[in-house]
């Protein structure tokens, strides 16, 4: 009986993501000395680290010391443990019913906020034999999202008291203006949270870990920063524009001086000589206005650069910048190389990065597009491959 021949095909599309994990360490730095060491950081790696790849960066966050990764659910936390990362894990939106044995068996930490979530974590500690399984609770503070209400705070409480297998280890809430500087929904939410802290003591609890601050209040608030934080889009380079008064501000304390840790390229496909008045892509929503010659880019909207962008953004070709031309389609993009010396076939192309002093980073792709730098990073898809260095 002949062997089958097993080939090996490799992926040749040439549009990838070159992922700086040396920068993702420099980041969690620069976030650890801000707060000091008394304070624990919880990086956040949700969504795939935010489109970075959850497991690569959680692995260079653990070795460079993170106590704690925050995850949105079980679905995320379990390839963590899979590849072997012990980290504390924190299970951000709670879980689902069924979940609570899996969640015991990789030892991961579900945040709760009903009864309910209680009870069934109870059972399943219970059944397991496990002495004590560490919970954090979640409260509403001003979100709306997820979350006690403080005045559904006695339920819970009393769940908990009836639960000797479970530990509350934690108390959280979520800030919803963290970037506005003058929010006075921010320090009511801060309110808040100090009285539910005080009517827990009042019920004999006293969690350890007391976390609110997202990366902007890890920034501009160090009220918030209590005994933990969770900084998400920081670790990865990037942080929103703070306001005040509806307007923009900034200064040195207002910065911390993270480096972006994606660089997103590809090569030219093609190059085509077009002559004036040729309208290009879908619509013919762009026409030239004299001969031009123009790339076109294996990359599109299904590959996450988004559609908005379309003769508005811009792309680094050769030390240079060329426009975007054109709608954006699904696998191509056309870039304007008019003029531009020596541009060949199969040269690379900055879509997100820096290169030799001129840069197109995730912020500008957020403004042109009127979203945020997490809508951006997020969106770039499976299908374009990460690289890790």
């Amino acid at each position: 009986m002949a062997t089958a021949e097993i080939v090996k095909r490799t992926a040749t599309r040439p549009t990838w993501a070159q992922v700086s994990l040396e920068n993702l360490r420099y980041n969690f730095g620069v976030v650890q000395r801000h707060i000091g060491t008394g304070v624990t950081v919880c990086a956040v790696v949700k969504a795939d680290a935010y489109g970075h790849g959850a497991t690569e960066c959680a692995r260079a966050l653990e070795e460079e010391g993170a106590r704690w990764l925050g995850v949105t659910s079980l679905d995320e936390a379990i390839p963590l443990r899979d590849a072997g990362i012990r980290t504390r894990i924190l299970l951000m939106t709670g879980f689902w019913r069924g979940e609570e044995e899996e969640i015991i068996r990789l030892q991961l930490t579900p945040t709760v906020w009903e009864p309910g979530q209680v009870e069934l974590l109870e059972k399943a500690a219970a059944g397991l034999g496990l002495p004590r399984l560490a919970v954090h609770l979640k409260v509403d503070t001003g979100m709306g999202r997820l979350g006690v209400d403080p005045e559904d705070l006695y339920p819970v409480c009393s769940a908990l008291k009836s639960s000797p297998h479970l530990l509350l280890e934690g108390l959280s809430t979520h800030l919803s203006s963290s970037e506005v500087l003058d929010a006075p929904s921010v320090n009511d939410q801060l309110q808040k949270f100090e009285q539910v802290r005080s009517l827990l003591r009042n019920e004999g609890f006293d969690p350890p870990l007391i976390h609110v601050a997202n990366t902007g209040a890890v920034i501009s608030r160090r009220e918030s920063w209590n005994t933990m934080v969770r900084p998400g889009i920081a670790l990865y380079g990037y942080y929103l524009p703070f306001e005040r008064a509806g307007r923009e501000v900034s200064g040195a304390k207002l910065r911390l001086g993270v480096k972006p840790v994606l660089t997103w390229k590809t090569r030219i496909l093609s190059l085509r000589d077009v002559r004036a008045n040729q309208a290009l892509g879908y619509g013919g929503t762009y026409v030239t206005k004299a001969p031009a010659r123009i790339a076109v880019l294996p990359v599109g909207y299904a590959d996450g650069l988004n559609r908005a962008l379309s003769s508005r953004g811009r792309v680094i070709v050769r030390e240079h910048y060329a426009p975007i031309v054109g709608r954006i389609s699904m696998d191509l993009t056309l870039a304007d190389v008019t003029g531009l010396p020596g541009v060949s076939v199969g040269d690379e192309v900055v879509l997100l990065g820096a290169l030799d002093g001129l840069s197109v980073d995730a912020c500008e792709h957020a403004e042109l597009a009127n979203t945020n730098v997490y809508e951006i990073l997020c969106a770039i898809s499976k299908r374009v491959p990460r690289k890790y260095s």
